[in-house]
Formats: C-alpha cells, sequence, structure tokens
C-alpha cells in the first residue's frame, strides 16, 4: 500500500444528535446547505479533497498545513458571521497516511479526529507539528492548550487553538496604550487534584470567588470567567496565557480533598518571565464550604 504525507482535516457537528432528536428534516436541510455553500466550496477554494462523508463528519486531505488551516478559518469565521444550527469543531493534524483506493488510513488520521473532539465549538484544534508547520503565514494565532492524553493514542498530543469567540474577546480586553500601567490580572480554573471528579465544583467555585472579589479591587482588570476557564484541563505556558489574554499576572493554584480535610496550593505568577511572585498554601477542615472560600 502507498504512503504519503498530508493534512488532514477532520470535522463535525456539535450536538448532531441532540438536534436531529429535536428536529430531523430541519436539521439534516441545515447541514446540506452548509456542505453545499460553505463547507464543500472552500474546501475546493483551498486545495482539499473530501475523502469521505461520516453522518455529521466529514474528513478532507490537503496537500499543505497551511491550506489546511486557512480553510478552517474560513469555515469557521463564516459560520460565526451567519450563525445557525449548525456548529462546527474541526481538528487538523499532519502525518503518515496509507492510501487505499480514495480512502486514507494511520496514525496522523486517527489524531486529526482526537484533536476535532478537543476544539472548542466553533473552533479549531490543531496538532505541535502543524502549529510548528503554520509559522506566521497566518493572519491567527493559536493558544498553546497544553498537552492531552486522548483515547488510543499512546503519547500526550500538544495541542493548540483558536476560535472566532475568542479572537474577538482578546481584541476586546486589549488594553490602551494609556492604561497599560494598570495591573493585570487572569485567574484560572484551579486543579482537582482529589480523584475524584465530583470535587471540580470545589475547585471551580475557589477560582470563581477569587474572580469575584479581585473584581471589587479599584483599579485591578480581573479577566472574566468565560476567557480565563477556557484553559480548563490544560497545562498551558503561563507567559502564553498572558500573551492572549493580555494580562501582566496570573493566579493558578490546585485543590486536593482527603476525607474532611482539603489543602489549597495558590501561585501568582509574573507573565513577563513566568517567574513566581507569591506562593500560599492553605490546609484547613472542611466543616463550612464558604468560610473556606473565603
Amino acid at each position: 500500500m502507498a504512503r504519503r504525507l498530508a493534512a488532514i482535516l477532520a470535522a463535525d457537528v456539535v450536538s448532531f444528535s441532540k438536534l436531529m432528536a429535536e428536529d430531523e428534516s430541519g436539521t439534516l436541510s441545515a447541514l446540506k446547505t452548509h456542505r453545499r455553500d460553505v463547507f464543500d466550496r472552500e474546501t475546493t477554494d483551498h486545495g482539499g479533497r473530501i475523502v469521505k462523508l461520516m453522518g455529521d463528519g466529514v474528513l478532507v486531505e490537503f496537500q499543505s498545513v497551511v491550506d489546511a488551516v486557512e480553510c478552517a478559518i474560513s469555515i469557521q469565521n463564516t459560520m460565526a458571521s451567519e450563525p445557525g444550527v449548525i456548529v462546527l469543531r474541526i481538528g487538523i493534524n499532519l502525518g503518515d497516511v496509507i492510501v487505499d483506493g480514495d480512502d486514507i488510513y494511520g496514525d496522523g488520521v486517527n489524531v486529526a479526529a482526537r484533536l476535532e473532539a478537543l476544539a472548542e465549538p466553533g473552533g479549531i484544534a490543531i496538532s505541535g507539528i502543524v502549529n510548528e508547520g503554520l509559522g506566521n503565514r497566518t493572519e491567527v494565532t493559536f493558544r498553546d492548550a497544553g498537552e492531552h492524553q486522548v483515547k488510543n493514542i499512546p503519547r500526550p498530543l500538544r495541542v493548540y487553538r483558536w476560535s472566532p469567540a475568542n479572537a474577538t474577546a482578546a481584541v476586546a480586553n486589549t488594553k490602551p496604550e494609556e492604561a497599560s500601567e494598570r495591573p493585570s490580572v487572569a485567574v484560572l480554573p484551579f486543579t482537582n487534584m482529589s480523584g475524584d471528579d465530583q470535587q471540580d465544583y470545589f475547585a471551580d467555585g475557589i477560582a470563581e470567588d477569587i474572580i469575584t472579589d479581585l473584581s471589587k479591587v479599584s483599579g485591578l482588570l480581573v479577566i472574566a470567567r468565560n476567557s480565563s476557564f477556557s484553559y480548563k484541563g490544560s497545562s498551558p505556558d503561563i507567559r502564553q496565557v498572558c500573551r492572549d489574554l493580555n494580562v501582566r499576572y496570573v493566579l493558578e493554584g490546585s485543590v486536593r480533598k482527603a476525607g474532611e480535610l482539603v489543602r489549597i496550593n495558590a501561585q501568582l505568577i509574573d507573565g513577563d518571565d513566568g517567574g513566581h511572585l507569591w506562593a500560599e498554601r492553605y490546609d484547613r477542615k472542611l466543616e463550612d464550604i464558604f468560610a473556606l472560600q473565603d
């Protein structure tokens, strides 16, 4: 069987099963219209080849990562400007594929499918090798979303994300030159280290309370929860976070619970050099959750 290096784009519709359950004929009509007027047109314009359709999903092959990414950006920008029931997630990888007739197989294809699942609704997720191949040849910047361990892929994937919504938020949060001295901070979601998924609500509550209280401090710019919580579940480079959100400082931390005891770690980090400015650990009994959060 022949092999070749290819840029692979995998896409599917967000909550397609739910949409079909609510309105089968309307959803199917919207999907067909989207494919005809947006997806197929952009794929052709950017030199892509649709390998196969899989219900609400599609697999496309490109000869260049730049073509694949620019195609995905055009599709998502078009969908964002003309909102409807069809919302896509798109994943892009560069890898060696096995060619069997018109179909392609291999690890490169599987990784693209896993990346698609890691993309935000209406957004794009790309692998580290795709990000390196892009360089500065696109008009958008992908943010480092850290490493992810995904099903049936033995090695962790370094993931980079972009979406029209986050790009708009980044522009809206840009500080004017005259306000450049105003202190600014992003509070990242605290990591739940308890091994109990039900404790996620407690870890998220800690971070949300900190955001709320810091927002009351006059003269301090605090990034909104929706922007900072987009990094939940990842291990991003703090300096990249500061560039993405246009802040000087980042507060991050972790929560660990054992029985009726809880330990909270917090660190304040300087976005210029990644150095720790302050760190503290709090060990408390979990008798009054609100007093503990305060």
